[in-house]
């Protein structure tokens, strides 16, 4: 996947449903304890983004606590408060010397599309491309009556699809903002729909909206249908590459055999896959933080060509023999504690009793066990794929 930022607009006052809301903006709105904005990172959390931006406004410090300058699976978060109001064009001059390429997506809503596939087959002349839906909605909106003829969209009063909310943009697009308060919906997509400019592709997945009061009475139902998941937590050293001691960067990382099948085979049958490692490499100066950074997004690189997703990494830099004096302590985050692990359950939806971990030292064993996950233990010579039969009805 090239280059790709993550845009999020999350500035709207959510009028509709304001009685809900108890002083938060829209997106902090919780299910399932957890805010909403959460769920929309984590849909994404599986690609490779560059960077992600999100673009507030009421009541944009509650967001920002959350969000600003934090880490997510090693992808930064920025948050960029609109002085003033701008709309869902407008705001988006806050973020022009800033993007690359850019998916846009709104802080209140999820289409669960394949952004891989999304963003291939771009005409050369046109700007950017927009998810399309089955048409749900007769509102007067402009991009609620749209058809689709080679890949281009136009209006139609008989048209069967409607915006499903999810963009994506290239950078150039962005010199076409005016800088004033303006709509993409009404104002700046259809002058460019008109001129053939903006590409359509039509996906028939998962779809949410807690800007209405229908659908904010079934959003825990779905959202949990949809986002809860059996999980697989893996131990990196040792299990998916080979342990030549302190692993951390491509020239020394050797994937041991079987590891792509078998992520691959997890993948298909929709388990969320998790990294969690101790790296005191970290703590003792052997290797820098970014140094372990860089190698997981190569990684990342590498099992998104194989569609593999990996879904978060979590890492222990703590080691009682550590130089830095802020690693250099006993931690509960470092295996065996299972702190990285709890923490995961506290960020995701996940089916403990169906979730299983596979390590190759005890420390994983005892790990696992405080968390009460099932637990595979991977010899000298075996592979992830031949683990999955030990337990049969996660299968």
């Amino acid at each position: 996947m090239k280059k790709l930022d993550l845009v999020i607009l999350a500035g709207g006052v959510g009028s509709r449903i304001k009685r809900h809301l108890s002083g938060r903006p829209k997106p902090m709105l919780e299910f399932n304890n957890k805010n909403f904005l959460n769920y929309v990172i984590n849909n994404f959390s599986k690609y490779n983004f560059n960077k992600i931006f999100i673009i507030t406004r009421y009541k944009s410090h509650i967001i920002h606590k959350k969000f600003h300058n934090k880490e997510f699976n090693f992808t930064n978060i920025e948050c960029i408060k609109e002085k003033k109001k701008m709309g869902t064009g407008g705001a988006l001059n806050l973020v022009k010397k800033k993007v690359n390429d850019f998916i846009l997506t709104n802080g209140d809503t999820i289409f669960d599309i394949d952004i891989i596939s999304f963003i291939k087959k771009i005409k050369k002349n046109s700007l950017g491309k927009l998810s399309l839906r089955k048409n749900t909605n007769q509102k007067s909106n402009k991009l609620n009556k749209l058809g689709l003829k080679n890949d281009y969209i136009y209006y139609s009063d008989k048209g069967k699809f409607m915006n499903g909310g999810v963009y994506f943009f290239k950078k150039k697009f962005l010199n076409l903002i005016p800088n004033k308060e303006c709509s993409l919906e009404n104002d700046i997509l259809p002058k460019l729909i008109s001129r053939k400019r903006i590409n359509g592709h039509v996906f028939n997945n998962f779809f949410i909206d807690i800007g209405s009061e229908s659908f904010l009475k079934k959003a825990p139902k779905m959202l949990l249908k949809k986002f809860s998941k059996k999980a697989v937590f893996l131990d990196r050293d040792g299990v998916i590459n080979h342990d030549y001691g302190y692993v951390h960067s491509l020239k020394n990382f050797k994937f041991k055999n079987g590891v792509m099948k078998g992520l691959s085979l997890l993948t298909k049958k929709n388990y969320l896959i998790f990294i969690v490692t101790n790296q005191a490499g970290i703590g003792k100066k052997i290797f820098s933080l970014n140094q372990f950074k860089k190698l997981h997004i190569e990684l990342k690189r590498k099992f998104l060509e194989k569609k593999i997703f990996i879904h978060e990494v979590k890492y222990s830099p703590y080691h009682k023999d550590a130089k830095f004096l802020i690693y250099k302590k006993k931690s509960k985050f470092r295996k065996p504690g299972n702190l990285m692990i709890e923490s995961l359950f506290k960020n995701w939806d996940i089916q403990r009793k169906n979730s299983f971990m596979i390590g190759d030292k005890k420390s994983d064993y005892l790990a696992a066990k405080k968390s009460n996950l099932n637990w595979g233990e991977l010899h000298s010579g075996s592979i992830i794929k031949d683990h999955l039969p030990l337990f049969p009805r996660l299968n």
